[in-house]
């Protein structure tokens, strides 16, 4: 296989077992195949922005070493291999802002930690992907790298915060990315784009070297990182590649072992289909997505079921993410945007329960109230338990709607129409919560197109730390109904 012989479209969209497989029997050289990404970036990215941060001298540089390494008969998971990689992880010699001018000068000298395995196991490294300031947002612009453009519609956003690496995939620039989830910034863009990406248990990948320029690091209990690909198969390969404890710390004394996913044939899941929020609506497109999914899962035999006595209080867990939620965020806040939550919060009425209300409350806990929050917290996580004893998946939406048009207004001012209705466009944190207040596993997979010709996906969420369960269930979906195909215009 060579740029001359086998068709562009084939070499872009092809996933990580064909490009090794075709690198490992010569039919192409790590050169050729690095060439061939940096080419298409050149000639496309111009329209999407995706790819803001871009090394390809150093990649050129390490496909001639992957040769040589592949001439004497190396063999590492990933050797020869392109890949791209969100903009806040740290890459030594590459800048780091997280979109924020004044990180414009900050170059780590050290790789991030997952950065530092797909190294290892022989990727290279082309470039970094664009992110919304402070990787604040469903979209992905900033003052230093401008905006970036959803492949499908380049007058819609690609996703946040996690976009560029969204927007980079379905264009076909690399199989392969890392970026980071907080409040859906991996599966929110991967839904935007008809892409996969999957949010790992808390704490499973280490999140050494992804944090905030001049901030200390520190373990969350919200925010993980995680893989992106455009195939389920190729998502397990890279959680599996990066899912060690950090070798600094846990990894002294502890080695991972995620259990088997619980099925091996899509007949045999059970499978709970959650669709509509009491909170806010669910654009028709989406659930009508969803429905068509249930529905042929049913066809061919799956368990699907819509009500439960054991499915928590989708409104108080809402509630309860955005108390974690801004608690998390605060903490980086200036003195004066903090006293203004404070006055914020103290002119709320007790009986304020709106996730308006809960925002300023959060961002403004004591240590105390806090305490409080997580215990409900650890109340939720064992509901949850209770529903995967009955149940081996949730399939619920990632995001309300397709993405959406452009809209750079302030985040707390800004709106979505959800099936001609105005909300809260920060609202709509609700369906990236389900997964992320109890630190479980959830997969993002398409599953098909609007009427208008988005994609849209599905939010397969596991069982705590039985990450290989949604993974598999992806997987055989994908195998039987498909799953990624390229925007138009970008296959060959």
């Amino acid at each position: 296989m060579t740029g001359q012989n086998r068709g562009n479209d084939a070499l872009s969209f092809a996933t990580t077992k064909e490009l090794t497989a075709a690198l490992a029997a010569k039919k192409i050289s790590a050169l050729e195949l690095t060439d061939h990404f940096i080419t298409r970036i050149e000639a496309l990215d111009g329209k999407l922005n995706a790819v803001v941060v871009r090394c390809f001298e150093q990649a050129r540089a390490a496909a001639k070493a992957a040769d040589a390494a592949l001439a004497r008969g190396e063999n590492r998971p990933l050797l020869g291999v392109p890949i791209v990689i969100k903009e806040s992880f740290d890459i030594a010699g590459l800048p780091t802002t997280w979109g924020v001018p004044a990180n414009k000068e900050f170059v780590p000298t050290e790789d991030a930690l997952m950065v530092a395995r797909v190294r290892a196991a022989g990727a290279i490294i082309l470039g970094k992907t664009n992110v919304p300031f402070v990787l604040g947002d469903w979209q992905s612009f900033n003052e230093i790298y401008g905006t970036t453009n959803n492949p499908w519609d380049v007058g819609r956003t690609p996703g946040g915060s996690s976009g560029g690496s969204a927007a980079a995939l379905a264009a076909g620039f690399a199989p392969l990315s890392l970026g980071s989830d907080i409040g859906g910034s991996l599966r929110v863009p991967a839904h935007y784009c008809g892409v996969y990406a999957h949010k790992p248990t808390l704490n499973v990948i280490p999140p050494r070297g992804h944090r905030l320029p001049g901030t200390v690091q520190r373990i969350s209990d919200l925010a993980v990182v995680g893989p992106m690909s455009r195939t389920a198969a190729d998502l397990e390969f890279l959680l599996d590649l990066t899912s060690d404890p950090d070798e600094a710390h846990a990894g002294i004394a502890y080695r991972l072992a995620l259990p088997r996913a619980r099925h091996a044939a899509l007949k045999d899941f059970r499978v709970f289909v959650i669709d509509e929020h009491p909170l806010l609506p669910t654009d028709a497109s989406v659930r009508s997505a969803i429905d068509r999914l249930a529905q042929r899962l049913t066809k061919i035999g799956v368990s699907v079921a819509r009500e439960s006595p054991l499915v928590p209080d989708l409104a108080a867990s809402a509630r309860l993410y955005m108390r974690l939620l801004m608690a998390a965020l605060s903490e980086r806040w200036p003195t004066e945007l903090y006293e203004h939550a404070r006055g914020k919060a103290a002119a709320l009425r007790p009986d304020d329960d709106s996730l308006s209300a809960e925002r300023w409350r959060g961002a403004t806990l004591t240590h105390r109230e806090w305490a409080t929050a997580d215990m409900a917290r650890i109340g939720l996580q064992r509901q949850w338990a209770e529903l995967f004893r009955q149940f081996d998946v949730v399939a619920c939406p990632s995001i309300s709607t397709p993405a959406f048009p452009h809209d750079q207004t302030p985040v707390l001012e800004r709106h979505i129409e959800i099936d001609g209705k105005k909300c809260s466009f920060f609202d709509q944190l609700i369906w990236p919560e389900v997964a992320t207040t109890a630190g479980l596993p959830a997969t993002a997979a398409p599953i098909g197109l609007t009427d208008n010709g988005l994609p849209v996906g599905v939010q397969i969420v596991g069982p705590y730390l039985e990450d290989r369960t949604p993974l598999a269930f992806a997987a055989l979906i994908e195998r039987e109904f498909g799953g990624f195909v390229p925007p138009p215009g970008y296959a060959d």
